[in-house]
């Protein structure tokens, strides 16, 4: 089904939720010293916290005020959201290999219908002193932000068993930021009729990833 969402972030996206050769190695490393050189001071922890508890505040009370996508009847249930304790450790700098495949392909959604997505690339980064790396799409009706589907060893015990997502505006210098902070529930967790992008299974993180949203303690089993 079509429609419009919140992320992680308390902003709304385009529909997604219902229903040139890579950089070399020396070029990708310049690029990060170049982001840690010449990028501003990041935020102080406390104004960094400050604004993403905003954030989240902002898209609970949006979801509190109507009925999509969390059903009336789950408000009590599921709201506020959960999450993990907010850890600026989790919000990370990435280098964007991009890729030449221009393939469109079917990803594989939560309500059997295929969604229309193209791979851009893999964003590498280091996550709390690990070199990872996940494949990042874009949906082929909305390229403009770059999506990155993704599980880990959290899922199914503390957050959706399907895995979580994290949406990132596009740019053109191959440096992005990730941060795992903002990570969200598939919207098909609220309400089944959501149709919901299932990871790749190079996207299952071989870590526990505790930042972002979580299930409550009545599904995950665990304080929220």
């Amino acid at each position: 089904m079509g429609g419009r969402g919140w992320n992680g972030d308390g902003r709304r996206r385009p529909r997604f939720f219902r229903g040139s050769p890579g950089l070399s190695a020396l070029t990708a490393l310049a690029a990060a010293c170049l982001l840690v050189s010449c990028s501003p001071k990041p935020p102080e922890p406390k104004d960094y916290a400050a604004r993403l508890a905003a954030d989240r505040a902002a898209k609970d009370a949006a979801f509190q005020s109507g009925s999509d996508p969390v059903p009336a009847a789950r408000h009590a249930e599921l709201l506020p959201l959960a999450y993990f304790p907010i850890d600026p450790g989790y919000d990370v700098p990435a280098v964007l290999q991009p890729t030449d495949d221009r393939t469109v392909f079917q990803m594989p959604t939560s309500s059997g219908a295929p969604r229309d997505m193209r791979r851009v690339g893999s964003l590498e980064f280091t996550l709390k002193g690990l070199p990872l790396k996940l494949t990042t799409f874009v949906e082929v009706a909305t390229p403009t932000h770059l999506f990155v589907a993704f599980s880990d060893l959290t899922s199914g015990n503390e957050t959706y068993p399907a895995g979580r997502y994290v949406d990132i505006d596009r740019n053109g210098t191959g440096i992005y930021e990730i941060d795992f902070n903002r990570a969200y529930n598939p919207y098909c967790y609220y309400n089944p009729t959501y149709e919901c992008p299932y990871p790749p299974p190079e996207n299952r993180l071989k870590i526990p990833v505790r930042a972002g949203e979580r299930m409550k303690k009545s599904e995950a089993g665990s304080p929220k």
